[in-house]
């Protein structure tokens, strides 16, 4: 991360309250085990194998984010791509703070300084997620994302839960937020 783009995160972090002593960063690959961790015991999230976080940390960093604590372990990550048909939209695929950590912003902290930094470094001016519709806290972040930003928030059905294996899956619900006002001045 640039001097700037470290700017502008911690200023977006102090924005909506992001813990001092945490620091947002680029995953690498010896994060992928804490960020699989992380992630098992949101008990929200759909868990991938521990080999695909690593890949994710080596192939995926730089439109993902993990935030470290003092110490520099990870508490809490976002990972991303950039959607191959439609370059300027970052695809948000797993959002996920450790316990410790809830309650104090970490997440919108994360999701800021993340769209800001792909924003500069690959011309993004839109995202896109899924959320089920039982998931308060994301149904939350991503609302709360357009409502800062000033952003259009659409949302409609993308995968029906028949369509996933097994019985029970929810919906995932499309979000397609932009263009995003503070990351659309961006080159690409």
């Amino acid at each position: 991360m640039t001097p700037a783009q470290a700017d502008h995160a911690r200023a977006r972090s102090e924005f909506i309250g992001m813990p001092e002593e945490l620091k947002l960063d680029t995953p690498r690959v010896d994060d992928g085990a804490a960020i699989w961790r992380i992630a098992r015991d949101s008990r929200v999230l759909d868990l991938n194998s521990s080999y695909s976080y690593l890949l994710w940390c080596r192939d995926f960093a730089a439109t993902s984010v993990v935030a470290r604590d003092g110490n520099g372990d990870p508490v809490g990550f976002i990972t991303g791509y950039i959607r191959p048909q439609e370059p300027r939209t970052l695809l948000i695929w797993q959002v996920a703070v450790d316990e410790s950590q809830r309650g104090r912003g970490l997440a919108g902290a994360m999701l800021d300084g993340l769209t800001a930094r792909v924003a500069e470094e690959l011309g993004a001016d839109r995202i896109e997620t899924t959320v089920t519709p039982d998931n308060v806290p994301s149904n939350r972040l991503f609302t709360s994302f357009a409502d800062r930003h000033g952003a259009g928030l659409h949302r409609e059905v993308l995968f029906d839960g028949e369509v996933f294996p097994g019985d029970g899956h929810e919906p995932e619900v499309l979000y397609r937020i932009g263009p995003v006002r503070a990351l659309a001045g961006a080159p690409g």
